[in-house]
């Protein structure tokens, strides 16, 4: 990859499709450097880069987008992560009224501004969505983010309060839940969840982390089920 980033002419085929053609990384259309935010380096030097955009560097030294994208990545040995301000407000609520809806992060922890996602999902759906705009009801939603994703990933043992299943367990206060997570300040903990348990294990306890790791990874068997 590094090499590739090296050699002029693979450099213009990227260039093309990224700003000519469209990627599949901004999901077929062609790039905008505005959205494109720096939000962690491996780099300690190229450490004045975060929280800036793509086109904020470009502007400020004089260079192409593309030209500040490919070197970035070299100097930084591929280590860099970006925020990508992208998405319709209107299609994220439409769909998340569909039936077969389920909730989900890809949040990256990593990084010194990751995504405020990785902190916020969960109780954004259950404070935005549904006490304040009442696009789902508060049961629905609370299915939309466990027992149907858990059913979905075959996981067997995981997603409701059964006998028997595994103690994954979030007590909230509907009235208080909210994300606090910001772009600038993303490593903020949600209002309003005072007990979290894994595997029957306090991970929060009176809305204070515990320091347990109860939690394991789950992959799935030869049939297809979730296994520990």
């Amino acid at each position: 990859m590094l090499a590739r980033l090296d050699d002029p002419e693979t450099r213009e085929r990227i260039r093309v499709n990224v700003e000519e053609t469209g990627s599949d990384g901004c999901h077929g259309v062609t790039v905008d450097w505005d959205t494109i935010q720096i939000s962690g380096v491996g780099n300690p030097a190229l450490s004045e880069h975060v929280g800036d955009t793509v086109a904020q560097i470009a502007s400020a030294e004089k260079r192409s987008g593309t030209d500040v994208f490919f070197d970035l990545l070299r100097e930084d040995q591929l280590a860099t992560t970006i925020l990508q301000h992208v998405g319709h407000e209107d299609n994220v609520q439409a769909i998340m009224q569909h039936r077969v809806h389920m909730g989900g992060s890809d949040g990256i922890l990593v990084g010194d501004r990751p995504h405020p996602r990785a902190w916020g999902t969960f109780p954004r759906y259950l404070a935005r969505y549904t006490r304040e705009l009442g696009l789902l009801g508060l049961e629905d939603c609370v299915a939309h983010l466990t027992g149907r994703p858990a059913g979905r990933l075959k996981l067997t043992d995981r997603g409701l309060v059964r006998e028997g299943y595994a103690a994954d367990l979030v007590l909230f206060d509907p009235d208080r839940i909210a994300d606090t997570a910001t772009f600038t300040e993303p490593r903020q903990q949600a209002a309003g969840i005072d007990y979290v348990l894994v595997n029957g294990q306090l991970a929060i306890d009176e809305a204070a982390r515990t320091g347990s790791r109860s939690g394991r990874a789950l992959r799935l068997d030869k049939e297809g089920s979730a296994v520990s």
